[in-house]
């Protein structure tokens, strides 16, 4: 049998790819094809699908986008804006030569250096960072085993918010998330993505993305764009104002996904990634789901070191503080031109 690696593209790549990324117990919903064509209808990028075939059958994938910026350089990510990337593989032998066409696409690129988001260790002994975690739960048969299963503190929490009368919608309503998400990533000192960032994910996730919106009366107070792949629910963007916290707007639209999740048959809540000891990190362990390491992995090129885009660098915290300070209105308007770039 002879192993071939080729970059595709194209309608028939697409399905191909697809079917593969179905099949493997290893792919997530950043693996999709349609990933990179809501990154590249957004910002342009470059983005490339390396296939491994053997005798004409998908073996093994690896989206790469490419990014370049003044800010952050140039350099090639599995997968960019999203938390998961790296190898989808039959096994090790593969993934090897997978790896090693991606580690010389990216030293013929001259890009500063590629950097690939395993959930999981690839084995392999390159610079690597270690700040970031995972939140998964499988999700129970009922809604009130469910309830249960939040420890006692947070599902105290959960039941005020259920008290407050609050209602929920799910829809496709950009406008009304985008200003709940970016008032709540600026009172994080977080630049805001581009709104066609959300807009494209919807069009290009038709039957497997939506908005959650929870309201106060009539008044949105918070929202999130959840993601669904196979049998799982991941949350993804999400954020309220300042009003979400006084009626616990927050806990009461993850339980409400969480039992709408239940109702519909998924198995996994995936609460996504958080920085170890932040505020979100805690959020998520209240709620009784414990954090499972990332491992991002580097193949340094034209960098000597790991480039360090965290907001836990100390050269970065002065500036969160002062984009805390910034209006909204500002905010909402360089954001996305500084965010693309870190993604």
């Amino acid at each position: 049998m002879s192993l071939v690696i080729e970059e595709v593209r194209g309608t028939l790549a697409k399905k191909e790819w697809n079917s593969y990324v179905q099949e493997n117990e290893n792919s997530t919903v950043f693996h999709r094809y349609e990933w990179g064509e809501a990154v590249v209808a957004t910002y342009g990028n470059e983005y490339i699908y390396i296939v491994a075939r053997e005798d004409g059958d998908v073996v093994g994938i690896l989206p790469l986008g490419r990014s370049k910026s003044l800010l952050f350089g140039d350099y090639l990510c599995s997968v960019p804006f999203g938390v998961y990337g790296g190898i989808v593989a039959n096994n090790q032998a593969i993934a090897d030569k997978i790896d090693d066409y991606a580690c010389q696409l990216a030293n013929s690129l001259k890009v500063d250096y590629l950097e690939v988001r395993n959930q999981n260790p690839s084995g392999y002994e390159r610079p690597d960072r270690d700040i970031y975690v995972t939140f998964k739960k499988p999700i129970l048969d009922t809604p009130d085993e469910n309830l249960k299963a939040i420890p006692r503190k947070q599902r105290a929490v959960v039941r005020k918010g259920i008290k407050k009368e609050l209602s929920f919608s799910i829809s496709k309503d950009v406008d009304t998330f985008y200003r709940l998400y970016s008032e709540s990533v600026r009172n994080l000192g977080t630049p805001v993505f581009s709104k066609e960032l959300f807009r494209n994910l919807l069009r290009f996730f038709p039957q497997d993305s939506f908005i959650m919106s929870v309201y106060d009366q009539e008044k949105p107070v918070c929202a999130v764009l959840t993601l669904l792949f196979k049998d799982q629910v991941l949350p993804y963007y999400g954020g309220g104002g300042y009003s979400a916290r006084s009626v616990h707007g927050n806990d009461f639209m993850y339980w409400k996904l969480m039992e709408w999740a239940c109702t519909e048959g998924y198995k996994v809540f995936d609460f996504g990634r958080s920085k170890v000891d932040t505020g979100a990190y805690s959020f998520k362990k209240n709620w009784g789901f414990e954090p499972a390491p990332l491992s991002y992995e580097y193949h340094l090129v034209g960098d000597t070191s790991i480039p360090d885009k965290s907001p836990l660098n100390p050269r970065i915290k002065p500036l969160i503080e002062v984009w805390k300070r910034m209006p909204l209105s500002f905010t909402n308007l360089i954001g996305p031109y500084v965010s693309r770039s870190l993604g």
